[in-house]
C-alpha cells in the first residue's frame, strides 16, 4: 500500500491507496522555472499588460483606493504582495494618507481586527486603513447605470470617490464567473446586494425547472452571461489598474499579471488554464479531494468548489470523498436552510428563482451534485444534517473509506485531488 497526505483545515490527513487503484494525482502543473515571490511580484508591476507602470500613473495629491479580497481568500497571500503595490504608489508620489484598503467582501460577512491584519500584515495595518465593504449600506452605493442583461450597477462610493482604484486579487476557476479576480473585485466585490444577486440569477437558466445555467462553470467566459454581466459592470467603473496573482500547488506565488483590468486577467486566465487545467484519460469510480486546507475549507460554502471540480473526474453516479472540515459549519444560514428545509430539489430551484440569493444558490448547486453523486463530507457538520440532502457525513478519512468498503467499493479506480478547488479535471473523449 501507498499514502499521500491532504490538507484538512489546520492539519493534514494520511490517506491510503494501492498502486493498482490509483489512475492518478490530478494536481497543478509543476513550473519550469519557478522564481521567488518577491521577484514574481516585481516583474509583473514593472511590466503591466497594455497599460503604464501603476507608478507613472498617478500624480502627488491624488487618492487611491486598493480592492483586496477578504478573509474567506487570504491563500492569495495579499499580506505578501501590497506592500509592493504601496511602493509603487510611493514612487509615483502618493503620500501614505492618500492611500486606502477597501475589502471586497461581496455579500459576506465583516471581517474582525485580527482578520484586517492578516489580510494586509503587521506593517501594512498599523499605517494604513482598512474598510470592510457593505452590500446592504445603501446610503454608501452609487448607481452608474444598468447592465444590458437587466442588473443595476451600484457600487461603493469610497471607491468611487478616490482618483484611482487598484484592484488585487487571484487568477483562479470559479464555479460562477468561470474565473476569479479581475472584475469580480468590482462585481460582486464593491457592489450593492441588489447588484450581486441581480448578476448572480444569471446563473439559472432561463426555463424554469432546467436548473443552471450550461455555461456557468469553472472555465467557462465567452458564453458565461455572469462573467459577461460583471465585464459590464467593471466597464461603468473603469479601474484603474489591476494586480492578481496565480498561486502554485505549494501554495506560494507562482506567477503574477499586471496591467489592464481586462486584458492582464485574460493573460491570467491563459496561465491558470495551462497549469491547473488537467487532461484524464478516463473518469473514475472514485474521486478523494481536499478544498485544500484552511480557510479553503472553512465552511461547505467555500468547498463546495472543489466539489464542483471534483465531479468532472467521476463516472456518471461515481463517489467522492471530500475532506473539508467546516469549522464555521455551511456557511451562511440560506445553504443551511435550502440544503435542509426542502424536499426536492426542484422545490430548491423554485426556492432560488423566487428569491435569488448566492447562498441559497450554492445550496442549490451542493444538492443537484448530490443528485447526480454519492458524496461522502469528511467535516465538523453533523452527519443527521447532511442525511437530509443525500450527503453522508462522517468525522474522519477512516470512517468515509469504511463506508465505501461496506458498499462494496473497495479498490475502486480512484483520483486524488490535493487542492480541489483550483484545479480543474478536463475528460478527453
Amino acid at each position: 500500500m501507498h499514502s499521500y497526505r491532504l490538507k484538512y483545515g489546520r492539519e493534514t490527513v494520511e490517506v491510503p491507496y494501492s498502486e493498482q487503484q490509483l489512475l492518478g494525482i490530478i494536481q497543478s502543473r509543476p513550473e519550469a522555472d519557478e522564481k521567488a515571490e518577491e521577484a514574481v511580484v516585481i516583474q509583473a508591476l514593472q511590466n503591466p499588460i497594455h497599460s503604464p507602470r501603476l507608478k507613472e500613473m498617478v500624480k502627488p495629491g491624488e487618492k487611491i483606493c486598493i480592492v483586496i479580497s477578504d478573509i474567506t481568500r487570504a491563500w492569495q497571500k495579499m499580506s505578501f504582495y501590497l506592500p509592493y503595490i504601496v511602493e509603487e504608489l510611493q514612487a509615483g508620489g502618493i503620500a501614505d494618507q492618500d492611500i486606502l484598503f477597501l475589502s471586497a467582501t461581496g455579500s459576506h460577512r465583516n471581517q474582525s481586527e485580527e482578520e484586517h491584519k492578516v489580510l494586509l500584515g503587521e506593517k501594512l495595518y498599523k499605517h494604513f486603513k482598512v474598510i470592510d465593504h457593505d452590500s446592504r449600506d445603501q446610503g454608501n452605493m452609487v448607481y452608474l447605470g444598468t447592465t444590458s442583461y437587466g442588473t443595476p450597477v451600484k457600487v461603493n462610493k469610497i471607491a468611487l470617490d478616490c482618483d484611482h482604484i487598484v484592484l488585487t486579487g487571484a487568477v483562479v476557476y470559479h464555479d460562477l464567473a468561470g474565473w476569479g479576480g479581475g472584475k469580480k473585485s468590482i462585481l460582486p466585490g464593491i457592489s450593492s446586494y441588489e447588484s450581486i444577486m441581480a448578476n448572480h440569477a444569471l446563473s439559472l437558466n432561463p426555463e424554469i425547472g432546467m436548473g443552471i445555467h450550461p455555461q456557468v462553470r469553472c472555465g467557462s467566459a465567452l458564453e458565461n452571461p455572469v462573467n459577461l454581466d460583471m465585464l459590464e459592470a467593471a466597464a461603468f467603473v473603469n479601474p484603474s489598474f489591476l494586480f492578481n496573482v496565480i498561486i502554485n500547488e505549494k501554495g506560494n506565488i507562482g506567477q503574477a499579471v499586471a496591467g489592464h483590468y481586462v486584458k492582464a486577467h485574460e493573460a491570467g486566465q491563459q496561465i491558470v488554464d495551462e497549469l491547473d487545467s488537467i487532461t484524464i484519460g478516463q473518469r473514475a469510480d472514485l474521486v478523494i479531494v481536499s478544498a485544500g486546507g484552511y480557510p479553503k475549507d472553512i465552511n461547505l460554502y467555500q468547498a463546495s468548489k472543489a466539489l464542483v471540480n471534483a465531479k468532472e473526474a467521476l463516472k456518471p453516479g461515481g463517489t467522492v470523498i471530500l475532506l473539508s472540515e467546516c469549522e464555521e459549519g455551511f456557511g451562511h444560514d440560506e445553504v443551511e436552510d435550502l440544503l435542509l428545509n426542502y424536499e426536492n430539489n426542484q422545490e430548491r430551484e423554485a426556492a432560488v428563482r423566487q428569491d435569488y440569493t448566492v447562498s441559497k444558490f450554492i445550496g442549490y448547486l451542493v444538492a443537484e451534485i448530490a443528485a447526480a453523486y454519492q458524496i461522502i463530507l469528511v467535516s465538523k457538520i453533523s452527519p443527521e444534517k447532511l442525511a437530509k440532502v443525500n450527503i453522508q457525513g462522517v468525522a474522519t478519512l477512516e470512517e468515509a473509506l469504511q463506508q465505501v468498503e461496506t458498499q462494496g467499493k473497495a479498490g475502486q479506480k480512484l483520483y486524488l485531488m490535493p487542492y480541489g478547488a483550483s484545479t480543474l479535471p478536463k475528460w478527453n473523449q
